[in-house]
């Protein structure tokens, strides 16, 4: 039943919103009573943290696989971070949603907890970034943190109009993203 409450929860919250969301909403469309909620969750914030956390995690731990792996060139990696970031918007829908647009309802002791994940999650790519450019693999004037910002502003709003089954899936999304990235978008033809 706790999986069952947690998935439609996602599945209102990523519809309707967090705050238009009531627990009765959720507790209605699973034909239950308020107390097998209040059995399995102290809180609609608490179901709500507990989607941050599993969305996050779970990409913090292929990311860490990235990083471990010393047989790939920075450029690899890269794309490879972009890429997991991608496919778990295609993957996990709604709960990509839930997890960008919903964070300002968490309380201020789960939002540090949820901050500090997303900056680990940041400094991946960072950490990318700068070992690249010492691998001589990206420009050595590169500014690293503007670099890191501008690709995860890329990649995180790809949840807004990210399409699954659309023109491109995620690898040819990650493809265009990474292209963009390290050839930017200047002509090579002299005007």
């Amino acid at each position: 039943m706790k999986d069952r409450i947690f998935e439609k929860s996602i599945m209102l919250f990523g519809e309707k919103g967090f705050k238009e969301t009531s627990i009765q909403d959720i507790v209605d469309a699973l034909e239950v009573t308020k107390g097998t909620f209040y059995y399995y969750f102290t809180s609609k914030e608490e179901v709500l943290m507990e989607i941050h956390l599993h969305y996050i995690n779970k990409l913090l731990e292929k990311q860490k696989d990235i990083l471990q792996d010393s047989s790939k060139q920075w450029k690899t990696k890269l794309y490879d971070l972009v890429y997991i970031t991608i496919q778990g918007i295609e993957r996990e829908g709604l709960s990509a949603k839930v997890f960008f647009r919903e964070m300002k309802h968490l309380k201020d002791e789960n939002l540090e907890k949820i901050i500090q994940k997303r900056d680990e999650f940041r400094l991946h790519f960072q950490t990318v970034l700068e070992e690249g450019v010492r691998a001589g693999e990206f420009k050595q004037d590169l500014d690293v943190s503007v670099t890191t910002l501008a690709i995860l502003g890329m990649t995180n709003w790809s949840y807004f109009w990210f399409e699954p089954g659309g023109r491109l899936n995620e690898e040819g999304v990650s493809t265009v993203f990474l292209k963009l990235i390290l050839e930017g978008i200047e002509s090579s033809v002299p005007s």
